[in-house]
């Protein structure tokens, strides 16, 4: 199998590395300089070299704010049994793009990155395949998957949407806040330094891909959420209830699974 990968980024650059062993693949950036780091894998300049180079499979890992702008840039130099792919953690817009694009198209989002993510040991790690896509795009990345030790999980273009307002709009909404609060410590705990690194982790993320996650249909109502649970907390402290609170720690336990 031939296999282009398009944008040589964090997340471009894994690909090209864990999948250039096993595969035939070719790479291609428009800063021409992050090329020359890859062994075992072709490296293009131009689109007229990926059309020689006959991929089975495009996977598009540029910027979110790029991707259908590179699909439709690149598009016209590829095969048509050629299979395109992305790996975008906010899907929106794309099952329409696809449908109305009439190609063969596999959509995937591997839920980590190398901000957080352990990329040497990725087996606690997870990724979601939505299930709309080509069939032998789907067991593609199963399989790619799986010889990772990462689990997979299958889930519609509206559920993915729904599922990453809840598991990115809460953490990324709760440390925005920590860092609007955020004051020079010349001591800090251990806690706290926990937290500035994860919000230094998250801020230094795109400001288009943080906005994107946060302006999702079904964020609001995950941001609301904790804006609710803020008012009750900070009517708890107010009125200086020690068994309410009590009862709110326990109940923050059971919702992490903590046994009390």
């Amino acid at each position: 199998m031939r296999i282009a990968i398009i944008g040589a980024g964090n997340m471009g650059s894994w690909l090209v590395e864990s999948l250039c062993l096993d595969y035939e693949v070719g790479v291609y950036d428009v800063d021409r300089s992050k090329l020359k780091y890859f062994f075992n894998s072709r490296k293009f300049l131009y689109y007229e070299e990926i059309m020689d180079f006959s991929p089975d499979i495009l996977i598009n890992a540029v910027s979110l704010d790029k991707t259908l702008t590179l699909f439709n840039e690149i598009i016209s130099y590829l095969p048509e049994k050629c299979i395109i792919a992305d790996i975008t953690s906010v899907k929106s817009g794309l099952a329409d793009y696809y449908q109305k694009l009439g190609r063969r198209f596999v959509s995937t989002h591997p839920m980590f990155g190398p901000t957080f993510g352990n990329m040497k040991d990725l087996s606690n790690e997870n990724a979601i395949i939505i299930t709309e896509s080509d069939e032998e795009g789907k067991e593609f990345f199963r399989e790619f998957y799986s010889g990772l030790n990462i689990k997979t999980h299958d889930y519609s273009f509206q559920e993915h949407d729904e599922t990453i307002a809840y598991s990115l709009s809460i953490p990324f909404s709760s440390t925005m806040v920590f860092a609007a609060c955020m004051k020079e410590q010349e001591a800090p705990g251990t806690n706290f330094k926990k937290h500035l690194s994860i919000a230094e982790g998250l801020l230094s993320e795109d400001d288009y891909l943080l906005a994107e996650i946060l302006l999702s249909p079904h964020s609001l109502a995950q941001v609301e959420r904790i804006n609710e649970q803020l008012e009750s907390l900070i009517g708890m402290i107010r009125s200086r209830d020690k068994e309410q609170l009590k009862e709110f720690f326990q109940k923050l336990r059971s919702n992490i699974g903590l046994k009390s």
